[in-house]
């Protein structure tokens, strides 16, 4: 490994080390994940909106966002294909006409049924190199930076 051409103290380089260990992790699982999804003709935001709508039942387009971390704009596309595929129905309020509910079509809640499982045990696999020990460690730690 190349040394460092600059050091920031010893307490700066190990955050930035332990930064950079952490972004390399996230991105070589986040990436294999959405090959993994990209097999059920999804992306990766619709595979998320599938998954939320499929566990925690309709929303509105505002709290969906919020579970996504994801911008409105964006979100409009994401449901517009998912829409336009049949997997998921606008339902307008009756009292404010600018809140939209989002929930499952049938189909939406077939596909959800027959691919999470199956996205489920593929992350288990991915993430099982860790003992459960060392998972619940991992997520005890995560859990502090957030």
């Amino acid at each position: 490994m190349n040394e460092r051409l600059v050091s920031y103290g010893p307490k700066i380089d190990l955050a930035i080390d332990t930064w950079v260990k952490l972004a390399r992790a996230f991105a070589a699982v986040d990436k294999k994940s959405i090959k993994n999804i990209r097999q059920y003709k999804l992306t990766q935001p619709q595979f998320s909106v599938i998954e939320a709508l499929g566990h925690l039942g309709s929303m509105k387009v505002g709290e969906l966002c919020k579970k996504m971390l994801v911008s409105g704009g964006n979100m409009t596309l994401v449901l517009d294909n998912l829409e336009k595929n049949k997997y998921i129905e606008r339902i307008h309020s009756k009292e404010d006409r600018r809140a939209i509910q989002i929930k499952l079509t049938k189909d939406g809640t077939k596909l959800f049924e027959e691919i999470f499982s199956h996205h489920a045990k593929y992350l288990s696999e991915l993430i099982g190199v860790l003992s459960e020990n060392e998972q619940k460690q991992l997520g005890s730690l995560l859990k502090k930076l957030v």
